[in-house]
C-alpha cells in the first residue's frame, strides 16, 4: 500500500521531492518515505524538518483548494498532537499538481508504516490514550475547512456495501478524517496527516480506527472503553456504520483482504442483516 505503484511514479515524485528542496532551500537526507500508492513522498532535511510532497492528478484537482495543513496551522488548537508547519509551497507539472510541505521532523515512528490497519499490539501506554482523547477534544471544537463525508456518498455506498438505505447524518464534529494506524507515531503520540480533516459525522474518527484494529481484539477493546461516551450512543454507532461502509468499499476495491472477513461480521452484527456479496471494482 505505501510504495510507488509502478516506475513511472517513482520517478515523478522524485523528481517532485527534489525540485520542492531546491524551492524551499534546503536539501533532504536518508532514505525517502513513501505514502498511499506513492501519492506523497517525504524524507527529513539537514535543516532538521520534514519535506512532504503529495502529488493529485490536475483534472481531479480543484482550481480552489482546501489547504488542509495550512488551516490546521490556523484553526486547529496547539493542544491537539500534531506536526506544525514552516513552509508551504505548491505548483503545476502539466497533468499533476503538487504540494510541499515543510514540517516538524518526528523522530518517533509510525505504529504501522506498511498498512493502515494493525497487525499487532504496539503495547501502547495510558498516557499515549490520554493524549489522543485530548486531541480528538480539542480538534472538535475547530472551524472545519470542508464537510468531509457527506451524505450523497453514504446515500451511494451504503445500500451497496451495508445492504441498508443510508441514515441521516445529522451530528458532525470536527475530526481528524484519516485516524488509522499508518498516521499514528508510537509514544509519545503525534496524528500526521492532515489532509483530510474537517467536519465529520459524531463517532467517525474513533469508528475508523477501531475497525483498522478488529485483528488487535486487546487494541479493538481498548479503543471501545476508551470511547465508549462516543461510540455507543445513537449518533455514535451511525459513525461506526459510515466507517465499516467505507473500509467495505475499499475492500471492493481488492484492499483489506485479511481484514475484510471481520469487517463483514462487525458489519453484519452492527446493521443486523446480511451483507450482499462483496463485489471487486477498479
Amino acid at each position: 500500500m505505501y510504495s510507488p505503484k509502478d516506475e513511472t511514479t517513482r520517478a515523478r515524485m522524485a523528481d517532485a521531492l527534489a525540485h520542492a528542496a531546491a524551492h524551499l532551500s534546503t536539501t533532504t537526507t536518508g532514505a525517502p518515505a513513501w505514502g498511499w500508492l506513492g501519492r506523497t513522498i517525504g524524507s527529513r532535511t539537514a535543516g532538521g524538518h520534514w519535506l512532504r510532497v503529495h502529488c493529485g492528478e490536475a483534472a481531479k484537482t480543484p482550481a480552489t483548494r482546501n489547504e488542509g495543513i495550512a488551516l490546521a496551522e490556523e484553526r486547529v488548537s496547539d493542544k491537539v498532537s500534531r506536526p506544525h508547519l514552516h513552509d508551504l509551497y505548491r505548483w503545476d507539472g502539466g497533468e499533476y499538481v503538487f504540494e510541499a510541505e515543510l514540517i516538524d521532523y518526528i523522530a518517533q515512528p509510525v505504529i504501522s508504516p506498511k498498512t493502515p490497519d494493525l497487525t499487532a499490539d504496539p503495547g501502547l501506554p495510558d498516557s499515549w490514550w490520554t493524549t489522543l482523547r485530548e486531541s480528538l477534544d480539542a480538534l472538535s471544537t475547530a472551524e472545519p475547512p470542508r464537510e468531509t463525508i457527506r451524505q450523497s456518498w453514504a446515500d451511494r455506498v451504503f445500500p451497496e456495501y451495508l445492504g441498508i438505505p443510508a441514515p441521516a447524518i445529522t451530528e458532525r464534529v470536527t475530526g481528524h478524517a484519516d485516524l488509522q494506524w499508518a498516521n499514528l507515531t508510537h509514544d509519545p503520540l503525534v496524528i500526521l496527516d492532515w489532509e483530510r480533516w474537517g467536519a465529520v459525522p459524531v463517532g467517525y474518527d474513533p469508528a475508523m480506527l477501531y475497525v483498522n484494529s478488529l485483528r488487535v481484539p486487546a487494541v479493538a477493546d481498548r479503543i471501545r472503553a476508551e470511547f465508549a461516551h462516543v461510540l455507543d450512543t445513537p449518533a455514535g454507532r451511525i459513525g461506526e456504520q459510515i466507517a465499516l461502509a467505507e473500509m467495505l468499499q475499499a475492500v471492493g476495491r481488492g484492499w483489506y483482504v485479511e481484514l475484510a472477513p471481520l469487517l463483514r461480521n462487525r458489519a453484519e452484527e452492527v446493521t443486523e442483516v446480511c451483507l450482499p456479496p462483496t463485489r471487486l471494482t477498479q
